[in-house]
């Protein structure tokens, strides 16, 4: 069996959704820009410098979907994706993704980004399976905590074994395994995978893929 994982955010994807999500709901009005703006981007700050507290992050993040009905929130995603998520779409991912689920078994977004995000995106890229941060639901409604473990750091190699338990099998057991990403917070798994290959990477990332000779690539200009 071949899987293939692509991270999302600065992968896939030509920018942060996470991000872009807070900074929709700023210019919607739905939360406060001057709070909400500084600790928006002092987070992905953490996160760039590979810093992020993931769980005060969390608190932060998915607090927004417990304070609006359910409809609501997918209306307004509705509109990011139309606004946000599609400007960071490039023709280049979009073929890299097709070229691998015309090959491979099983094809999967791992995301730090909570499935509400997510999912949406996942789908407009027509990727199956999506491993992502899980917020609560109860009731059809948000509750503003996470269930499970996160999808952050080591946190992605557990959620990737839950996953591929749920298939039958181990990662130990594939045939190939294959792992886009551009960022450092993803050398847990990129360096339990057999194929991992460096998108765009930041600074620490792609010293580190140099030094192990793993490939780099661009998902900003030419098809691959």
């Amino acid at each position: 069996m071949n899987l293939v994982l692509f991270d999302l955010d600065n992968t896939l994807l030509a920018g942060d959704s996470d991000y872009e999500w807070g900074q929709f709901l700023i210019a919607r009005g739905v939360v406060d820009r001057a709070h909400y703006e500084t600790r928006n981007r002092a987070f992905y700050e953490d996160y760039k410098a590979g810093q992020l507290d993931i769980y005060a992050f969390l608190a932060f993040a998915l607090r927004p979907l417990a304070t609006h009905p359910r409809a609501q929130l997918d209306a307004w995603h509705s509109e990011y994706m139309a606004t946000r998520i599609q400007p960071m779409i490039t023709q280049a991912a979009r073929d890299l993704v097709k070229r691998h689920l015309d090959e491979a078994d099983l094809v999967a977004v791992i995301t730090a980004t909570n499935s509400f995000v997510t999912a949406p995106i996942a789908r407009e890229f027509g990727i199956p399976h999506l491993i992502a941060t899980e917020p609560e639901i109860v009731n059809g409604e948000f509750t503003g905590e996470v269930t499970g473990t996160p999808c952050f750091r080591e946190g992605k190699i557990t959620r990737l074994e839950q996953f591929l338990h749920l298939q039958g099998t181990r990662l130990d057991c594939l045939t190939s395994s294959r792992f886009y990403s551009d960022s450092l917070n993803d050398l847990p798994l990129l360096e339990k995978v057999r194929h991992p290959v460096a998108v765009d990477p930041d600074p620490t990332l792609l010293a580190h893929a140099t030094a192990h000779g793993w490939p780099v690539m661009s998902l900003r200009g030419a098809t691959p």
